[in-house]
């Protein structure tokens, strides 16, 4: 029954998507090109509510038949879900404040947390046989998880075809892990959603011929900072670090924006072209391969993350350890947090001095 869900769910994005981008010329819902911009001319930017649409088809299929959709949980993720594609939609047409956006997400969050049920209580400490309860901190931890999540998969949003892509590696690793854990509920949403979003890609990859926009980028941010939150909450503090991995595409590039942004004394909201797809573009690839490119990064993560869930305490603590010193590096040799930023490069090449001196 899945598998023919997928496929219902696929065919409907790929038949929804072209009667959005005519709807979004109609409301207004289009991105005009400026020097931040790599488009040149103006785009639809509702894409993203193909997806969505396609998305509930597939659950009110799926739904009757499937004893393993939790009903508070489901409901939940459908309200919410809801309440961001409104704020999506609103920002597509109007450009709503950073506040108004931020007052959507906090409200979508608070109907999957208070009404779903669904947030992180605790987590077993390794090594010694123990658990932190997060007792009234496990609300706001989750409070940052989903807004967090929600506003990095937005901040990718830069490049025909990125965001989606980059969701869809994260959904099919998620997905896989959930089957790991024996968690049906994630693999069969994790289903729906992968299908519909890999059906608008037909019309989203370079060269895009609608944007997901807002609704799409904020849409499949929630809903991958739930799913990870599903498949993976009340485990060990080692397999927490699981979703991180899965999403460190988007979690990184926003650390670094973060950091940029402080090291240059500007405000943490204002805008660049320094994210990493910028810089990719700036060292000479093509808009195709940096998307490529990303992908391939974020496949990559998404097997670190299941080589990391199969590995003992100290392996993953290794494997870890290699990560941040491969993504600073990689960070610094870009130019993700400036030009002269490079202190983890300095210190290798004070250590290759050290010994060329030496000899």
């Amino acid at each position: 029954m899945i598998y023919l869900t997928m496929l219902i769910c696929l065919i409907s994005s790929i038949l929804i998507t072209p009667v959005v981008k005519k709807l979004a010329f109609v409301i207004g819902a289009t991105d005009k090109p400026n020097q931040r911009k790599v488009h040149q001319k103006i785009m639809p930017r509702l894409g993203g509510l193909a997806i969505y649409i396609s998305f509930v088809i597939g659950v009110f299929i799926y739904h009757p038949v499937s004893p393993f959709l939790l009903p508070n949980a489901l409901k939940a993720i459908m309200i919410g879900s809801g309440i961001i594609i409104i704020t999506g939609v609103l920002d597509d047409m109007f450009e709503i404040s950073p506040k108004m956006k931020m007052f959507g997400q906090l409200l979508a969050a608070s109907i999957v947390i208070f009404y779903g049920g669904i947030q992180v209580e605790f987590i077993n400490l390794p090594f010694v046989n123990n658990r932190i309860e997060f007792g009234f901190f496990s609300v706001p931890i989750t409070f940052l998880w989903i807004v967090g999540i929600t506003n990095a998969i937005n901040l990718i949003d830069g490049l025909d075809g990125l965001a989606a892509g980059v969701s869809s590696i994260a959904i099919i690793t998620i997905s896989g892990m959930a089957i790991l854990f024996g968690n049906p509920f994630v693999v069969v949403m994790g289903a729906i959603l992968l299908a519909s979003t890999v059906g608008f890609l037909f019309y989203n990859f370079h060269p895009a011929k609608i944007f997901m926009g807002d609704t799409g980028a904020l849409f499949l941010g929630f809903m991958i900072a739930v799913f990870s939150l599903l498949g993976f909450k009340n485990v060990t503090l080692i397999s927490f670090i699981i979703p991180i991995i899965i999403l460190g595409v988007p979690i990184s590039d926003t650390f670094f924006a973060i950091l940029r942004r402080i090291v240059n004394k500007k405000p943490l909201s204002a805008p660049d072209k320094s994210h990493l797809h910028h810089c990719l573009l700036r060292l000479g690839f093509t808009h195709r391969q940096t998307v490529l490119i990303i992908y391939a990064m974020a496949a990559f993560f998404g097997l670190a993350a299941i080589i990391f869930s199969q590995a003992k305490t100290l392996g993953s603590v290794a494997l870890i350890v290699v990560l941040l010193i491969v993504i600073e590096i990689f960070a610094e040799k870009i130019g993700l947090v400036g030009k002269n930023y490079n202190p983890l490069l300095k210190i290798v090449r004070g250590i290759r001095y050290s010994t060329v001196k030496n000899r």
